[in-house]
Formats: structure tokens, sequence, C-alpha cells
């Protein structure tokens, strides 16, 4: 079973156990968290319609906060001495999903 979910305005494939790196959200390590589920498989079932979906829940623990790679941004323009030289690395969170509940089966990680 896995789902698709909406996070920090993109989606991302989650099964029961992965590790998922998210934009930041908030909550301290060990709290735990609720992701807006989109698309529901389990084995030949695909459920898609958002009423459907009102009884699913995917849950997931923050493991730790960390920062992305770092990108750099550079402008330069030729004859003319200008340069300018700019770096940014984005806030992420890492979550650890810990179970996918639906109304008529409950399925939970050790």
């Amino acid at each position: 079973m896995y789902a698709i979910v909406r996070a920090g305005g993109r989606q991302e494939k989650v099964a029961v156990g992965d590790l998922v790196v998210l934009d930041r959200v908030a909550g301290e390590p060990g709290s735990s968290l609720q992701l807006q589920p989109l698309l529901l498989v389990d084995g030949e079932t695909i459920t898609s319609d958002a009423a459907a979906l009102s009884g699913v829940t995917v849950t997931a623990e923050v493991v730790d906060h960390r920062k992305g790679v770092k990108i750099d941004i550079l402008r330069y323009k030729n004859k003319t001495g200008y340069r300018r030289r700019q770096g940014y690395r984005s806030s992420l969170t890492a979550v650890k999903v810990t179970g996918i509940e639906t109304a008529a089966s409950v399925e939970t990680a050790n």
C-alpha cells in the first residue's frame, strides 16, 4: 500500500517506513504530523476521489531538520567590472512515514 501526498507544494509517493525530505515544517524531532493524501493505491484498488480520501490519514514522524545543498548564484557582466555572488541553502525537514490508515484497514510500522 502506498499513497501520493501533498507536501510543500509538491507531490511525494510514500509508503509505511519511508524517509521523505520535505520543505521545513513546524515541529520538534519526535513529534508527529499528518500529510494530505491525494491518491491511495492498495493492491489493485486505486482511490483518487476526494470524498473517499476523507477517511484516509497518512501520519509521519519528524526525524530532524536539515539544510539542503548550497546553490551558488553568480552574476557577471563582461568588461564592466560588475560581479555579484550570492548563495542559498533551503531549510528542509526529514520525516518518516509511520502509518497509512483507512476506514477499512489499518497498517502501521514497527
